[in-house]
């Protein structure tokens, strides 16, 4: 790998060399710098996810010499849409932030939904290749606001908006997302890079643990252990199955690298009845993993109690409704009496260091 400039906005913040990061200003580094010097890892963290099947046609409309995650990242600076960070050649002393990020997206419609009208753009910088994730998804950029377009089947529109009026009714810090002509889509939460996003990767390297977790989290800031709790407790009563270390994080302030909170919660496609219509509920590990994390903290929360009425509302006011199986209920209904069993039984595993308010 070449040396490169890592810097923040038009601010250099490190060189690397030999896939070093050598600090020019620590506060101003990714995270991840504090853990681990690898910079080749860092960058290949940036790249789109090359199993989606858009992700390789978009390489080859692009014309990438190279398939490999640290070709992708480096066609587009490492440039992202949600934080500052980039690079350049070490010794390019021309190239600055305002040519580097994302102003338009040309390939939208090919990283969404693989069109074939794309095959007909020459190559151009696009914030595809620096969009992470496994389902096939697309940045638009609308009145100013960059929106992250998804797709996926009825079952998972469905489960990740109503994923998303749950949150709402929990008072969770929530990503705003909205039904988009078949589609979902989300806002981004940093207003085009306001604030930095930070995976909390960053922070605590793969680990799943919860109370390793709290712990490294508590170690930063008690407000930010605090709502990693209200995830958890959310992640348990979604029955959202697929929350790791790239789909939720921090927010930094983008001059000064100082940490200003949690992001807000987002990427619940893979919850509910995204994969099918659970049986009784047994003692699932999102359950008995948040019991075990209230138990560590040992201090009651209060969590405000979903009642049937408001779940009912929020289930049937969306536009998307997943297939009948040979579940009695209809979809629509089982989910309103799944969730409030998973309520119950958060409540029953927790003994009484759940405090349900109105």
């Amino acid at each position: 790998m070449q040396d490169l400039l890592l810097l923040s906005k038009d601010i250099p913040i490190a060189k690397i060399r030999n896939c070093i990061a050598e600090p020019l200003i620590p506060e101003r580094l990714p995270l991840y710098f504090k853990y681990n010097g690898n910079a080749r890892l860092w960058l290949e963290s940036r790249a789109v996810d090359g199993h989606r099947t858009n992700s390789r046609l978009l390489k080859k409309v692009l014309r990438l010499a190279h398939k490999d995650d640290l070709t992708t990242v480096l066609a587009v600076n490492a440039a992202t849409i949600t934080d500052n960070f980039w690079v350049k050649p070490l010794d390019d002393n021309t190239l600055g932030y305002s040519e580097v990020r994302f102003k338009i997206n040309l390939f939208d419609n090919l990283a969404l939904t693989g069109s074939v009208d794309s095959f007909d753009q020459p190559p151009g910088r696009t914030p595809e290749l620096t969009n992470t994730g496994s389902f096939e998804k697309c940045w638009r950029l609308e009145n100013g606001q960059w929106w992250m377009y998804k797709s996926g089947k009825e079952e998972e529109l469905f489960s990740e908006l109503l994923a998303y009026k749950i949150g709402k009714l929990l008072n969770c810090p929530m990503a705003e997302y909205r039904p988009a002509d078949g589609f979902i889509k989300s806002l981004d939460f940093t207003g085009n890079a306001r604030v930095d996003f930070e995976p909390v990767a960053g922070i605590i390297g793969d680990e799943f643990d919860y109370i390793k977790i709290y712990n490294a989290l508590r170690a930063i800031s008690a407000d930010i252990a605090k709502q990693y709790v209200l995830m958890c407790y959310f992640d348990g009563l979604i029955f959202n199955m697929d929350r790791h270390e790239y789909n939720f994080g921090v927010l930094r302030n983008c001059d000064t690298g100082e940490v200003l909170g949690s992001a807000p919660f987002f990427d619940h496609n893979v919850a509910l009845v995204a994969r099918g219509y659970p049986g009784s509920i047994p003692k699932d590990m999102l359950i008995t993993d948040f019991a075990a994390l209230i138990q560590h903290i040992g201090n009651p929360i209060h969590i405000i109690k979903l009642t049937e009425s408001k779940i009912r509302d929020a289930v049937h006011s969306l536009p998307f409704t997943p297939p009948s199986t040979n579940t009695v209920l209809l979809p629509k209904e089982f989910t309103v009496q799944y969730l409030l069993r998973r309520q119950e039984a958060l409540k029953d595993y927790c003994s009484d260091l759940i405090h349900y308010t109105d």
